[in-house]
Formats: structure tokens, C-alpha cells, sequence
């Protein structure tokens, strides 16, 4: 079984830089995109074969997310049950037979880390949420979770040491996650590998591959002996993020 997660900033516009056809090399059996920037029939784009689900943002063109499926799941649901964090659209939720899958868009804590504040509640309140799932059933996180959890997870750890990304609250939430019985599916493969998943517009960053890994399929505890394979597709353009992969056993 394959999985895709892929911050498409904007659908509309990945959707003219060949989305379509990338979508169908990839052959996944679940696609999650964060970031798709719409509202409710601003866009058709369907595959054979696969159905969607989409959580929109209130706030016309931000956040959003997105999961196409070959499956069709036991249930949806949209957001964490949580009023306060429930109005962007940041979360969907697949229920199947083996696990659920949740596909984020983590809040950025912006510039000067103005939005700090609300994102450690956030990660509170979603922590929370994923070990209630977890409590059920297998759960399989993925999507922009905007930290790179440690100094290999992007290219000039020192320089961005109290930047939004990698602050020491950030990544201390997201080591928090994992100690509640989660497994970074990339970093259990690639344990000494450097790869980026998110590069700035700026300063030719992607083309100096100066970049970094904020993108994550997390599985629970109980589905390690399924992680079969974890990729990274900085191979595929159209957006400042690129695809991340995880593959289960039967």
C-alpha cells in the first residue's frame, strides 16, 4: 500500500505545472495534499478510480486540505473536535479496516514567532486527538507538520536555531509526539540521511538544495513491522514543498 503527502501551496496553481500527470506516476492508494488555497467548487479535479474529501479553510484562499483514496473508508470526519482549532481546515481523517489516516497542515508560527503561542495549544490539542485515535486502532499521521525536528532535518540548523520551524518549543512538541508512541517513518529508514522535503522561494534555495525537512508520515507503535518504505521526492517541482512517501506491508 502506498501513501503520498504533498503541501501543493496552492492546487489551482500546481494543477497548471502538471499535476495531473504527476498524480498519476505516483500510483498511490491514498493521496493527502495540505495547503490546496480553496473553497468549495472553486475547482474539479477528480481521478478514475479514486475518491475525495476536502476541509476548507473559512478564510478564502488559505490552508485547506485534501485526500484522494483508492479505498472507501468506514468514516470521515473533518478537524480534532476542537471549536478553537477547527476553522481552517487543517485536518481530515480516514477511518479504514486497519487504521486511521490523518492528513495536517500544522500551523506556522510566522515571523517572529507571533503565532508561538497558538501553536503549542494547537500541538496540545492534536497530540490529544491522535492518542484517542490511537486508542482504538492504528493511526498513520502525514502531511506538513512545519518543524524539522532535528539539526539533520535542514540545512543551517545554527542560523535558524529561534526561527519558526525550529524553535526549541517546536521541536520539543513534536518530540513529545513520538514519545507518545509514534514513529518518524522517514527517520526509522534513513536514520543518517540529509533530505529536504521544503525549500524557500528565495535565494535559489531549492536549487542550492538548501532546504528543509518539514513534511512526515508518522506511524503508531503498532504498525512499525508494516513500514516497508519511506521516499522523499525532491525529483518533482510545482510546489516550494514536494511529495513524501510511505509504503505498508500487507
Amino acid at each position: 500500500m502506498k501513501l503520498i503527502s504533498w503541501n501543493v501551496n496552492g492546487l489551482r496553481a500546481v494543477a497548471g505545472k502538471g499535476f495531473s500527470e504527476i498524480f498519476a506516476s505516483l500510483d498511490a492508494d491514498f493521496v493527502c495534499l495540505q495547503e490546496t488555497k480553496l473553497q468549495q467548487g472553486q475547482i474539479d479535479l477528480e481521478f478514475e478510480g479514486y475518491s475525495s474529501w476536502w476541509n476548507y479553510a473559512e478564510k478564502k484562499g488559505y490552508s485547506g486540505t485534501c485526500i484522494y483514496s483508492r479505498l472507501e473508508p468506514l468514516s470521515v470526519s473533518y478537524g480534532i473536535g476542537a471549536g478553537e482549532h477547527d476553522s481552517e481546515g487543517r485536518v481530515i481523517t480516514l477511518e479504514t479496516k486497519d487504521f486511521y489516516l490523518v492528513n495536517v497542515y500544522t500551523p506556522n508560527s510566522q515571523d517572529g514567532l507571533k503565532r508561538l503561542d497558538y501553536r503549542m495549544q494547537w500541538e496540545d490539542a492534536f497530540r490529544e486527538y491522535l492518542c484517542r485515535l490511537k486508542s482504538k486502532k492504528g493511526v498513520i499521521v502525514c502531511g506538513d507538520m512545519n518543524v524539522a525536528h532535528e539539526e539533520i532535518d535542514l540545512k543551517n540548523p545554527a542560523t535558524n536555531h529561534f526561527n519558526a520551524g525550529f524553535s526549541d518549543e517546536e521541536r520539543a512538541k513534536m518530540t513529545s509526539l513520538l514519545a507518545s508512541g509514534f514513529i518518524d517513518s522517514w527517520r526509522e529508514l534513513h536514520p543518517e540521511e540529509q533530505k529536504y522535503s521544503w525549500w524557500s522561494y528565495r535565494m535559489r534555495a531549492r536549487e542550492r538544495n538548501v532546504g528543509w525537512r518539514i513534511d512526515y508520515f508518522l506511524v503508531s507503535e503498532d504498525l512499525r513491522s508494516r513500514i516497508a518504505g519511506a521516499e522523499i521526492h525532491n525529483e518533482i517541482f510545482g510546489s516550494d514543498h514536494c511529495p513524501v512517501e510511505l509504503t505498508l506491508s500487507d
